[in-house]
């Protein structure tokens, strides 16, 4: 029976927000100077506020969200202006994990798949724009379930999709309680910050090398 490998998004799939503050690559750190928004405080009255609290978990939509609080940090312009920039800037692939990925999809007995806390847009953007599509078999993201990892519905919504496996789902994250939350789920999950952390898995090294 195959088993189902599933991969989390920004500080994996993507290099960019990270758990580990050695790791982050900033999408924003032009942002001033481009559209007249103080990243900091973009994060703290936008991303700690509402975007986590209501976006993600697709109560509220990312233009709504962002239409009603972009003029308060200054910015007059199109909500969709702004969330353009936010998504071309925040679309560094991580091209070796990927390479590894698509070496990976070769073996009969794998699946693919993506688990993130991720507003639609975004997942759309990831899955069309960036052709997420031709690689993994779905996308599973908070505002489409309604709660965001590592809340144990999550992993059950996701468990419900992909059905039953005879081994755990092969899990990689770069966040500690996500990490937690996941194995408490019954996933095999691994903390990810560097490529050798997925590559030198010994079921994925065993099966990439086996492609």
């Amino acid at each position: 029976m195959s088993r189902a490998v599933i991969f989390d998004v920004d500080g994996v799939l993507i290099h960019g927000m990270h758990a580990n503050p050695a790791y982050v690559r900033r999408w924003d750190s032009e942002l001033l100077a481009d559209l007249g928004v103080d990243p900091q405080r973009f994060v703290s009255e936008f991303i700690y506020d509402i975007f986590l609290k209501r976006v993600v978990t697709g109560q509220v939509s990312i233009i709504e969200a962002l239409e009603r609080r972009l003029p308060g940090l200054g910015y007059k312009d199109s909500p969709m202006a702004f969330l353009h920039y936010w998504l071309k800037r925040d679309s560094e692939l991580n091209q070796p994990l990927l390479e590894a990925i698509r070496r990976l999809k070769m073996a009969a007995d794998v699946r693919l798949y993506i688990a993130t806390n991720q507003e639609h847009m975004r997942a759309h953007w990831l899955w069309s724009h960036l052709g997420f599509c031709d690689l993994f078999e779905d996308i599973f993201y908070s505002a489409r379930i309604g709660v965001r990892k590592p809340d144990l519905r999550f992993f059950r919504f996701v468990d419900s999709k992909i059905g039953p496996q005879e081994q755990p789902p092969l899990f990689f994250d770069d966040t500690p309680a996500v990490i937690a939350g996941a194995q408490a789920a019954g996933w095999d999950a691994v903390l990810f910050n560097t490529l050798p952390d997925c590559a030198d898995h010994p079921w994925i090294r065993r099966h990439i090398a086996s492609s």
